[in-house]
């Protein structure tokens, strides 16, 4: 009778794997905590305890890679004034977390929705069940963003916990071909990712709680960083007043409520006030925000606005210049 290890011992090996084994054994992310080993023989508390820990290592490690951020950011936002599009490109969690990005910049600041777009490898239907294979094309990547049109203007922001993903990869080498700005967002150090992008961002935050499951402290690395790089590109570019959200789109009852709220905290109007404001800018609050503290009607608000690139600072020292 053959035995189960030695039926395994004769059974074929995947073409690849032993030098894929040999990678993942490199990787920070896929690091084995031995210490951790008897885990599941704790007390649930304990468990919550020792994760919340790791979750807490996670600011530190961005706040090491600032001044990389910065710099990033303010190069997104030179081609976006320009025209161009922010572009998320990545498999799995990483994806997801590009296109969950991507998709709470209109409401949020009043984006077109091809301004800031999400590419998952495999399609839409990867946001909710995994597509086998997808994350292996270099070739993939580069059909999606043909897709797009991809411009010079463009910036295309490959994300990868390992940092090895051909798909973000391919994204990356394909933009950066293509004249476009391109950064690469990974949690392993000297990443073939970082070196493919004009702008490599490794935010190192060490071997995961559960061995080589990047959507713990890497995907939190990684949320961090794309709500820095979307949040501070759109205060760069005039999306906000102060830290108020002057860009909101009032899509529903509760943001109704918010742009009201907000241009009461940037003007300090009485309601009826603001309610004749929001009336005469059909609704766009920093054009009401401008027809008070600047004085001016509706139409002249809106013109003032586009000639100052829609930043509100700028509209409003025209407006006490003049």
């Amino acid at each position: 009778m053959t035995s189960t290890t030695d039926a395994n011992a004769d059974a074929p090996v995947p073409d690849g794997y032993g030098e894929l084994r040999a990678q993942l054994a490199t990787l920070t992310t896929e690091a084995f905590r031995p210490e951790l080993a008897e885990i599941d023989q704790l007390p649930t508390q304990e468990i919550a305890r020792i994760m919340n820990g790791e979750d807490s290592t996670v600011p530190a490690a961005v706040a090491e890679k600032l001044p990389q951020i910065a710099a990033a950011i303010d190069a997104t936002a030179e081609r976006m004034a320009r025209g161009g599009r922010l572009i998320y490109a990545g498999a799995g969690t990483a994806g997801r977390l590009g296109v969950l990005d991507a998709s709470e910049c209109p409401p949020t600041f009043n984006t077109d929705p091809s301004e800031v777009l999400g590419l998952i490898a495999g399609g839409p239907s990867a946001m909710v069940k995994a597509v086998e294979g997808a994350e292996d094309s270099k070739e993939l990547a580069a059909d999606d963003l043909d897709g797009l049109g991809l411009t010079p203007d463009d910036t295309v922001v490959g994300i990868s916990a390992s940092g090895r993903t051909p798909y973000a990869i391919g994204a990356v080498e394909h933009a950066r071909s293509r004249g476009a700005l391109t950064l690469g967002l990974s949690c392993n150090a000297d990443s073939a990712l970082a070196a493919a992008a004009e702008h490599g961002l490794e935010i190192v935050v060490g071997p995961e709680l559960l061995t080589g499951s990047t959507r713990l402290k890497a995907g939190t690395a990684q949320k961090l960083v794309l709500n820095m790089l979307s949040t501070i590109t759109m205060i760069r570019l005039g999306k906000t007043y102060g830290n108020l959200m002057v860009d909101v789109r009032a899509s529903n009852e509760k943001l109704r409520a918010r742009s009201r709220r907000i241009v009461s905290l940037a003007t300090g109007a009485g309601d009826q006030e603001i309610e004749a404001a929001l009336a005469a800018t059909d609704g766009e609050v920093k054009n009401a925000i401008l027809t008070i503290l600047g004085g001016v009607d509706g139409p002249t608000a809106a013109t003032l606005l586009a000639e100052s690139d829609g930043h509100l600072r700028a509209a409003l020292a025209a407006v006490r210049t003049t």
